[in-house]
């Protein structure tokens, strides 16, 4: 089958903007083939091509060859990892899309607010921009939005906003390249400020933290109460750099050795 461009701008028209190799399209637990392949042709529409599937009970069968038509190479540079947060490491800025509305302390922004941010965040400085997008069912659990930084989602018709998730896949890779589109054909001037640390460094320090915590009987681990959440959510606000975490393990390591606390629990970095 042959595809067509139907966008009716022509293709040497139409640069490739620098910073999209940068993003991240991490899906979560997809359940459907043809998803898969329909989301690395939306990707490969608009430059994008680094694709992440955490734990998908779908597999890359025939249906999403299929589906991807020549987006194949996406495919073929697929990387599939066990969790979330392996899906995570190395970036600096993670947004989640979300459907509905969420009782959580996180800025909301619409997909093409995120698209800008994206690109004011890599303009800063190294680390990758990953958007998150769950299951088709469900979408992202409370837990696995508590990992981003910001939610996003479509200001879509109130009465019908039900979108496939390759479809929403689209939407969000088209507002980046346009978001990208500046007219040097680059990203935003750098702003001089200093790297946020890294998703895996913050996690690392937040087991550090809670370890420390239990150890100290402030936090039961039975009944945590949500606690880690509420500081991984002050982490995130902070946007602290790798300069403060180790500022902050370095304190955490002190009160372990005052206290006679085994550093058990704490993950290798």
């Amino acid at each position: 089958m042959t595809d067509k461009n139907t966008t009716g701008v022509p293709e040497r028209t139409r640069p490739d903007p620098v910073g999209l190799d940068r993003i991240r399209v991490v899906l979560v637990g997809t359940t459907h083939a043809g998803n898969i392949g329909s989301a690395a042709r939306a990707m490969k529409t608009m430059g994008l091509s680094r694709l992440v599937l955490v734990a998908p009970r779908a597999r890359i069968t025939a249906e999403a060859l299929s589906m991807a038509s020549n987006a194949l190479d996406v495919l073929d540079a697929v990387r599939e990892v066990a969790d979330l947060d392996a899906a995570l490491a190395g970036c600096r800025w993670v947004v989640g899309a979300s459907a509905r509305l969420r009782d959580a302390p996180h800025e909301l922004m619409t997909f093409r607010q995120a698209a800008e941010h994206a690109g004011g965040e890599l303009a800063q400085g190294e680390g990758d921009v990953a958007l998150v997008f769950g299951r088709e069912h469900a979408g992202l659990t409370n837990a696995e939005l508590g990992r981003c930084h910001a939610h996003m989602m479509i200001p879509a018709n109130p009465e019908y906003s039900s979108l496939n998730l390759a479809q929403a896949v689209q939407v969000a890779a088209y507002e980046l390249r346009q978001a990208f589109l500046a007219e040097d054909g680059g990203l935003p001037a750098a702003v001089d400020q200093p790297a946020p640390a890294t998703h895996d460094a913050v996690e690392n320090l937040l087991t550090h933290w809670q370890a420390t915590l239990e150890g100290l009987g402030f936090l039961d681990p039975a009944n945590p109460r949500h606690l880690m959440q509420k500081l991984r959510g002050l982490l995130q606000r902070g946007r602290v750099t790798p300069n403060e975490v180790d500022i902050l393990r370095g304190m955490l390591t002190a009160v372990q050795r005052k206290a006679g606390l085994p550093r058990a629990g704490e993950r290798d970095e």
